[in-house]
């Protein structure tokens, strides 16, 4: 989800859910620590629950980006040992990482050592090229445990590294659900979560019959509402913090004037919000009205207000 969920989609999403876990895009701790990058670390209370999400491979650095992570008052730590993008790769951290599971123990150790009683986490694939998942997997998961980690969410889908791009590698390595169901059995005592392919609360609820989690990422992007709006009420048992779509986006008017009356355009926010009206009724109106206002010069954030009135139009 990198370049996708910023905080400004974060905010949005927590108007449609107070009770969902949210992650930041990744974060190499290089940026932080040698970069100086602190500013990727901003985010609004608002937000919360909210977790950090590290990119690397270097432990000192790793437990220092954490301590950053700690200081700014995140609710957890997150490793990622899945992205299979090419200038991860190059790197030697997200996805390759799963090659080298004493280093991915050694990493997460060292951040777990000064995260005090932030939990610290890991996101991993069920293995990457050549590898055999059933092997790799459970020993990544035992390594892991050994390192004091106890949450780990598990992406059902190998990781090509070779021969196939980013988005390949979201749809043709076969998703293998019961492998992932199985290491839940053989690790009771982690907290494992599932990711990869689930589309809609039905599928999540089924998941949660067997896992303590589940992890949506473009689904709840592209139709957020599908994911979102009911999420608190049937995962959670509490109430749902928005009626309505319709109610969701008149809840993002405030933050969007103060963005746009502090200097931001219109179109850093409203781009996350494209989905919000997925299959409704003046859904493309909707779209179009926020992209083209959005983009023209000296937009303000009454674009938000025009776009919905087309799709009260159109449900009338």
């Amino acid at each position: 989800m990198m370049d996708w969920t910023d905080r400004h989609c974060r905010v949005f999403h927590r108007i449609l859910s107070k009770h969902v876990l949210l992650y930041t895009e990744m974060v190499t701790a290089a940026a932080l620590v040698r970069g100086g990058a602190t500013h990727l670390l901003d985010f609004n209370a608002v937000e919360h629950p909210v977790a950090l999400q590290l990119g690397g491979n270097d432990p000192t650095e790793l437990a220092e980006a954490a301590a950053m992570g700690v200081a700014r008052g995140y609710d957890e730590i997150n490793l990622n040992v899945g992205c299979p993008s090419d200038r991860v790769q190059s790197g030697c951290f997200g996805a390759i990482l799963m090659e080298q599971p004493d280093l991915v123990a050694r990493c997460l150790r060292a951040m777990a050592d000064v995260a005090g009683d932030i939990p610290v986490t890991m996101k991993c694939r069920i293995g990457v090229d050549d590898q055999d998942p059933s092997v790799v997997l459970p020993d990544l998961l035992g390594r892991m445990a050994d390192a004091g980690v106890g949450q780990v969410t598990i992406h059902a889908r190998k990781a090509w590294l070779q021969g196939l791009s980013p988005k390949e590698n979201r749809d043709i390595p076969p998703l293998d659900y019961p492998l992932v169901h199985a290491m839940k059995a053989r690790f009771p005592e982690l907290r494992l979560s599932i990711n990869g392919g689930i589309s809609s609360l039905e599928d999540a609820e089924a998941h949660l019959e067997v896992m303590d989690g589940v992890m949506i990422g473009r689904a709840a992007y592209h139709d957020p509402a599908a994911i979102l709006l009911d999420a608190d009420r049937r995962i959670f048992g509490g109430r749902n913090p928005c009626a309505d779509r319709q109610s969701a986006a008149l809840r993002m008017l405030p933050y969007l004037e103060r963005h746009v009356a502090e200097g931001g355009k219109p179109g850093q926010v409203t781009r996350h919000m494209l989905g919000l009206f997925a299959g409704q009724p003046g859904a493309r109106a909707w779209r179009r009205t926020l992209s083209e206002g959005a983009a023209r010069p000296g937009a303000e954030a009454d674009i938000l207000l025009a776009a919905l009135e087309h799709v009260t139009q159109a449900a009338a």
